[in-house]
């Protein structure tokens, strides 16, 4: 029972329990057993958000960016975002790479946007994943390589992301045989190692 839940949440939100702060500001967002409130999502959030709670720092970001409940400000969104990012939260971590490589919020810092990357990638996240293929192919925070651009598309179609398969293509265009089977088997390397052999 959603209304239950809510009544639940708020008895320990109003304690200061983070956790309960953060799924009261979800239970509104999402309009479950309340009417759905984006500000007072925000409002939850801020509060979880302030004790350290990266779900809710995430949460908060992203109002922030998409500037629902909130007023849109990219610079509050990559705050948020950076601090839920620094505790390992994999899509805060993306969002944060993403802001980093269109400067959205942040001087752009191609570097930057890898790093970040990098760690969403290493946690799964194929949105992560094909971006650093993309860094690698066009060069963009790193030195362009054409076997690591193949090995970061193929490990993203591997876990769900069809929109590699067109740079794949593209990518293969200009690597040799034994490049593209190196590339290969750098990626199931890495898959194999759960991330830690990339």
């Amino acid at each position: 029972d959603d209304k239950e839940a809510v009544r639940w949440y708020r008895k320990a939100a109003d304690q200061g329990i983070a956790k309960a702060q953060h799924n009261l500001g979800v239970m509104y967002r999402k309009g479950e057993g309340v009417i759905e409130d984006d500000k007072e999502a925000a409002r939850w959030w801020r509060i979880a958000a302030e004790q350290g709670n990266a779900y809710a720092q995430y949460g908060l970001g992203l109002m922030y960016q998409l500037g629902e409940g909130v007023i849109k400000d990219d610079k509050e969104a990559a705050k948020w975002y950076r601090k839920a990012a620094n505790q390992g939260d994999a899509a805060a971590q993306y969002n944060l790479g993403v802001m980093y490589q269109l400067g959205e919020g942040v001087i752009a810092d191609k570097k930057k946007a890898v790093r970040w990357y990098r760690k969403a990638a290493d946690q799964g996240i194929a949105y992560a994943q094909y971006n650093l293929g993309v860094m690698y192919h066009n060069g963009e925070g790193v030195l362009q390589d054409n076997k690591k651009a193949y090995m970061w598309y193929n490990i993203a179609r591997a876990n769900g992301n069809d929109t590699a398969d067109d740079n794949i293509k593209s990518i293969t265009r200009r690597m040799t045989t034994d490049e593209i089977s190196e590339a290969q088997d750098m990626a199931e390397r890495c898959l194999a190692s759960n991330y830690r052999d990339c």
